[in-house]
């Protein structure tokens, strides 16, 4: 999000020069590991202890993929709270800053980039512990403008998800659905594929803005 609170455009606003103000941004770097801090909470909610498979995440250094990763910010948090991390983006311009950050990263080693499509991850069936994605899910459907077209990216994205994660995997995504027909239509793309789970809002009267997405593998 941007810190005039308006939902930025993709990719425009994230390429070239923007990419640059973007990850120059020191608003915008506590606010996003603010939210990654949030949402490793979150991954260990108890609810999602006794959703699908009963179990309890240790405290080991699972893998966790960094859905949508930009520049970085999220990926640090999360390899400076002890995971082993994988960080994919679509974007090189995002990701080239990623990389170059991570080389001063005393965690450097527990961090790895992928450039690629977030609806073909190219990632091994069950090799992925968990999943976290901030800020980045509202954007793998901003330029579809049909809804079957929108269905059919969701459904590939939340299918290609299941895959990759191993049993019980979970899943907290970040995003800034703009109304409830639009949480509904992220929300049941993953309930028809084999996920369980629930939103996580500030207010339970919120129909817009952020809101947390908690899921777990069936």
């Amino acid at each position: 999000m941007s810190e005039n609170n308006r939902l930025p455009k993709f990719p425009d606003s994230y390429i070239g020069d923007k990419a640059k103000e973007y990850n120059n941004s020191n608003w915008m770097e506590r606010n996003q590991k603010k939210t990654t801090l949030l949402c490793i909470q979150y991954l260990y909610d108890t609810k999602l202890d006794l959703l699908s498979t009963q179990d309890f995440l240790e405290d080991k250094e699972y893998i966790i993929l960094d859905l949508g990763c930009g520049t970085g910010f999220s990926s640090e948090v999360l390899a400076e709270s002890g995971f082993r991390v994988i960080g994919v983006d679509i974007l090189k311009d995002m990701l080239y800053k990623a990389k170059f950050k991570a080389k001063d990263c005393s965690n450097y080693n527990s961090v790895h980039y992928i450039l690629a499509d977030i609806n073909y991850l190219p990632l091994k069936e069950n090799s992925i512990d968990h999943v976290i994605s901030v800020s980045a899910y509202n954007f793998i459907v901003s330029e579809k403008r049909e809804l079957g077209d929108k269905l059919k990216t969701l459904n590939i994205v939340a299918t290609t998800i299941h895959k990759i994660l191993k049993q019980a995997g979970r899943v907290v995504i970040e995003f800034y659905p703009k109304d409830e027909k639009e949480l509904e239509l992220f929300t049941s793309s993953f309930k028809k594929n084999n996920f369980n789970g629930f939103i996580v809002k500030s207010n339970l009267k919120q129909k817009s803005g952020q809101q947390f997405l908690l899921l777990k593998k069936k």
